[in-house]
């Protein structure tokens, strides 16, 4: 692996070296993360890339490029690679009515009362849920962990999104259409499993599983041979510990590597976070992003395609700060729309963050994020294990220092 030199890509390396700094001053040496990794990519090229802390809690072996990470949400955009393939197939379209694939959705309506030992009251959707709505997490769709309605508790009542419970891609579709939307789609924005139900759209659409699709059609042709849904026996030695949050207890073992119930494979496989990978291996599918949707002679879509996929799709040029009614979502909400399976700066200023107007990014809830910067050419994947997201103010930390290290 070639690490090029920053001062040919219009980076000072001093400045750089703050990064490694504060990761090890401020979360390695306080214990507030088990490790960290980063890598840096300009103009194509890695010009930074630095690990430290241990891979596991009984082993002083540190973290290293071939070590593997739970990315979650992270999964979300290759999930919306992959449909945006089929329309490029002419299988499907971006403004297609989602029942037409997934005829389960045909009859939903709006929450207008219910819940818990009271059946839900429904009224019809103003408009029907569309592709853009899955695409954008404006289909009215929620998820359990929001703790914020009626619908969510219904969500975590029926654990219909437990990746090892009792339903499949298939039953986690019919199982979501049995309960109300929390507003008419289109008309509001929040985080929610619509994601997974594209992943579902993928597979019907296809006519393959979801996760051989993104082996066949994604990860082979780019080369990312250390990303899927169940770790293989052989790799599971490179499985990180992953660690959450407890209040008054600190960080706490979430899913220990060695024992990890990412060795089994799903019953439901989530388009929407199931996804394992390495930062080596998220940088090649970055990569592709930035080269408008090719790499190392393997085009996936179009280069239309991921100018259309990050330009904000939100109505009316209306930012988060605006449309959403989420109580969590990876993203700060001022500045910021939302495009086909990514956030999009659209007011720097108003982000209060260096950046470009038209990066697009994402993260996951063990705190890995990405973002690409198609201005300045400059692509980050930020690894590490700790839930919830929201613990640190890592990647606005991140994202400043690295801006600050552009001459």
């Amino acid at each position: 692996m070639k690490i090029a030199k920053p001062e040919d890509h219009g980076l000072d390396a001093s400045r750089l070296t703050r990064i490694d700094t504060l990761l090890k001053e401020r979360y390695i040496e306080s214990g507030k993360l088990a490790n960290t990794q980063i890598l840096l990519a300009k103009d194509g090229e890695i010009v930074h890339f630095a690990h430290q802390g241990p891979a596991r809690e009984d082993s002083a072996k540190p973290v290293d490029e071939t070590s593997l990470f739970r990315i979650a949400s992270m999964t979300k955009p290759i999930t919306s690679i992959a449909f945006m393939m089929l329309v490029e197939q002419g299988l499907v379209a971006v403004d297609t009515p989602v029942h037409h694939v997934l005829p389960e959705f045909k009859h939903v309506g709006v929450f207008n009362g219910g819940g818990g030992e009271v059946p839900f009251a429904t009224l019809p959707t103003t408009e029907p849920m569309r592709m853009v709505d899955l695409l954008r997490h404006t289909s009215g769709l929620t998820y359990g962990f929001q703790h914020r309605s009626n619908v969510d508790a219904a969500y975590r009542a029926g654990t219909i999104e437990n990746w090892h419970g009792g339903h499949d891609l298939d039953g986690f579709v019919a199982a979501l259409a049995q309960l109300p939307l929390e507003f008419s789609p289109g008309s509001a924005w929040n985080y929610s499993v619509s994601t997974d139900v594209l992943g579902a759209v993928v597979q019907r659409v296809s006519g393959m599983p979801l996760d051989r699709f993104f082996a066949e059609r994604i990860f082979a042709p780019l080369g990312m041979p250390d990303t899927f849904f169940q770790v293989p026996a052989d790799k599971i030695d490179r499985l990180t510990d992953c660690y959450t949050l407890v209040p008054k207890q600190g960080r706490v073992m979430y899913d220990r590597g060695a024992e990890s119930a990412w060795a089994r494979m799903p019953k439901l496989v989530s388009g929407g976070g199931g996804l394992v990978s390495t930062a080596l291996d998220y940088h090649r599918f970055l990569q592709m992003l930035l080269n408008g949707g090719t790499l190392d002679g393997e085009r996936l879509v179009g280069r239309k395609t991921i100018d259309l996929m990050t330009m904000s799709h939100l109505p009316g040029g209306a930012d988060l700060s605006t449309m959403s009614k989420s109580l969590f979502s990876e993203t700060a909400n001022a500045g910021t729309g939302f495009g086909l399976g990514f956030a999009v700066n659209i007011d720097v200023a108003r982000s209060m963050i260096p950046g470009s107007v038209g990066e697009y990014y994402w993260g996951g809830m063990f705190s890995t994020a990405f973002f690409v910067d198609p201005v300045e050419r400059l692509s980050m994947v930020f690894m590490t294990q700790m839930s919830p997201s929201s613990t640190y103010p890592i990647r606005r930390e991140l994202k400043t220092l690295i801006y600050s290290a552009l001459t």
